[in-house]
């Protein structure tokens, strides 16, 4: 199976910038092999991926009007709402300044289209070419992995494996997926969502709301927000979640996952107890996650470690991918990574012997630098005197037994 390794080789990490070569996805690792960084952290041109993964998420379910199958390959793509807004700018020659929205709430009114989007952190707006579209594009990667969805993302499923997981999709895309409804506030009817309709996949698009579907009586300020509870204003569009029922509202930037706060990409959020997740903290609440290759895990064998979760055979090294099971390891940035690789690529550096500091020895540390806790390496810079267990000087690395020595050694 497949875990597009073709897909953005070479991009450029805007976290590491230089330092890194270009991406590089590791053979089963959800990361770049040559800076450790996540897919989501490199500039990868915009291709039909992310509409591919989004479109097999809605496929079976009751928001299939989002969605269009390629006539190529008959698979689902997103049909996402891309917004452009005009307006004339004063000049002397008319020329008119265009605004593209890469996603915009569905709804045929574009003006409530408009408010939703203004309501918005500017950072967080999705126009093209700015900082919004390529927050969007980091948490489609962050809150919506290809490889919670389709077993063919994953690394080597077994049989047994791919059926759990495909059980697992079907069941959370009929019992918690959903997208948020955008409308102002007592647009709506307020009655309870009707589960068996839902379960059952029961009406089209994202505005068939469940209750009576007559305009409330209350002002737009009677209504409070789900997630602040402040009150809305009048004129201001508000977020429905159908599953949630629609007696909830939410402002535009506070629709957000309960876990990670961010802002759920394109309104799609999974509803569980009364709260808001995305895609990938729901699927955390359901399942075990190996943090070596970003998988859920649906064997029932795999390792608990340093509190987390691991399949078996992704217990490894960090840096040179070699099983750690039996052996000893050490935590680095919460990766955990065997001795040698410790050794070679991260212990500590003795200031005395300027040898690598073994991690199962003592050391001293002092002011960032850091001796072997031995007679030979802790010890005065002048007289060499031990000075395991007394007052000492130090400076710039160095280590004085005595302002005289120091003295000494300055002059």
């Amino acid at each position: 199976m497949g875990l597009g390794h073709e897909i953005g080789f070479g991009a450029p990490c805007l976290k590491c910038k230089e330092k890194c070569e270009g991406f590089e996805l590791h053979y089963w690792r959800k990361i770049c092999r040559n800076c450790k960084c996540g897919q989501e952290e490199h500039d990868i041109p915009s291709s039909n991926e992310d509409d591919r993964k989004v479109g097999k998420l809605f496929e079976d379910t009751k928001y299939t009007s989002l969605i269009a199958k390629l006539k190529s390959d008959g698979n689902p793509m997103y049909k996402r709402n891309v917004m452009i807004l005009t307006s004339p700018v004063p000049a002397k020659n008319i020329s008119i300044d265009t605004v593209t929205y890469e996603w915009a709430p569905p709804v045929q009114n574009q003006t409530l289209a408009r408010q939703y989007m203004q309501m918005l952190p500017r950072e967080k707006q999705p126009v093209a070419g700015s900082e919004g579209a390529q927050y969007r594009k980091k948490q489609l990667a962050k809150q919506l992995p290809a490889h919670d969805q389709d077993p063919s993302k994953c690394h080597e499923l077994s049989p047994n494996e791919v059926k759990h997981m495909e059980q697992f999709v079907k069941k959370y895309k009929k019992e918690a997926l959903g997208v948020g409804d955008v409308k102002l506030p007592g647009e709506v009817g307020v009655g309870a969502p009707d589960e068996n309709k839902l379960k059952n996949g029961g009406g089209r698009g994202t505005s068939s709301a469940v209750g009576t579907m007559e305009k409330s009586p209350k002002k737009a300020s009677q209504y409070s927000c789900y997630h602040c509870k402040l009150n809305m204003r009048e004129g201001d569009p508000a977020v429905y979640a159908e599953r949630a029922g629609y007696d909830k509202l939410w402002h535009p930037g506070c629709f957000v996952c309960c876990t990670c706060r961010e802002l759920l990409v394109d309104m799609i959020y999974f509803w569980k107890n009364g709260n808001l997740y995305c895609g990938r903290h729901y699927c955390d609440s359901e399942r075990p996650r190996c943090a070596g290759c970003d998988e859920l895990i649906f064997s029932n064998e795999y390792t608990l470690a340093e509190g987390q979760n691991w399949h078996l055979k992704h217990f490894c090294c960090f840096d040179c991918d070699c099983v750690l099971a039996g052996i000893t390891y050490i935590m680095v940035n919460d990766k955990p990574v065997c001795k040698s690789c410790y050794m070679k690529s991260h212990a500590a550096v003795c200031q005395g012997c300027h040898n690598a500091i073994d991690p199962e020895v003592q050391r001293v540390t002092y002011n960032n630098f850091n001796w072997h806790a031995t007679r030979e390496c802790f010890l005065c810079s002048c007289c060499s005197k031990c000075l395991i267990g007394q007052k000492f000087i130090s400076m710039e690395g160095m280590l004085f037994c005595s302002v005289e020595c120091k003295e000494k050694m300055m002059s």
